[in-house]
């Protein structure tokens, strides 16, 4: 531990599940230093993770509520008098091909991936006085273009743009956005997809450097982006081991 994060109040969201790549990133970060605003819409799930960590507390928040982020961000500053980074882990599983996807569909995965991170963004940035970090959470399929992910890739793709776009506008009160784009990796969401090793053995053949990432491989580019240490803002950060320079497996090669 070199407390990188020392002093730094950091809020994550989508804290749920001691599975998921906000859990692991929440641990890592208060490894590090950092005073944490866990949130999630499990409230107690949330708590039960704020409560095994040395400065942390628990806030129950729906991304797709505007009120709700409202909140947390002014929680961040009631309780320690300051806000200097915020990482959104928020998001659903969709999958269709484009021919069976509902407009219910493409509404809910709009609302958790473009309009709530537009607004996480915003309610973050707007108690951000001395500058800070925010990072949001996409995809590889935001970069290539996977069969059944139209909704899911598409909203993250648009979310993408946004954090350009973000990164420009707040660029002038020192505050930096940019997004992490993890590749196929074990959590509470994909938990389902890992009970077939053919799916697994698909993806390791497309991963240049041999493995699938891992949450902590996540959480220690979160780390690096939450901190001092990175001059960069704008970016969509890619951590999949290098399948986006190769290709996503077709469904037949996943046994589906």
């Amino acid at each position: 531990m070199s407390n990188r994060l020392a002093n730094k109040v950091i809020v994550i969201l989508g804290v749920s599940d001691e599975r998921s790549m906000a859990a692991t990133t929440a641990r890592r970060l208060n490894e590090e230093g950092a005073k944490l605003v866990l949130a999630g819409r499990q409230i107690d799930r949330v708590t039960a993770i704020a409560s095994s960590l040395d400065a942390a507390i628990p806030i129950a928040c729906d991304i797709t509520k505007e009120a709700q982020l409202a909140a947390l961000a002014a929680a961040a500053i009631s309780h320690y008098g300051q806000l200097d980074g915020a990482i959104n882990f928020a998001g659903i599983d969709v999958s269709a091909a484009i021919a069976d996807t509902t407009e219910a569909m493409l509404k809910q995965a709009s609302d958790v991936h473009f309009t709530g991170a537009a607004l996480f963004i915003k309610h973050m940035a707007a108690v951000m006085n001395n500058g800070g970090s925010i990072v949001t959470t996409s995809t590889q399929a935001s970069i290539i273009p996977p069969p059944g992910l139209g909704a899911y890739g598409g909203s993250k793709a648009g979310a993408d743009q946004l954090v350009r776009i973000a990164a420009v506008e707040y660029g002038p009160q020192n505050i930096r956005v940019n997004s992490l784009a993890p590749g196929f990796t074990a959590t509470a969401m994909t938990a389902n997809y890992f009970q077939d090793p053919a799916i697994e053995n698909a993806f390791l053949k497309e991963i240049p450097l041999g493995r699938l990432p891992t949450s902590a491989d996540l959480a220690n580019a979160a780390l690096w982006l939450l901190s001092d240490e990175a001059f960069i803002t704008g970016q969509l950060i890619d951590i999949s081991g290098g399948q986006t320079l190769r290709r996503i497996p077709t469904p037949q090669e996943m046994g589906f």
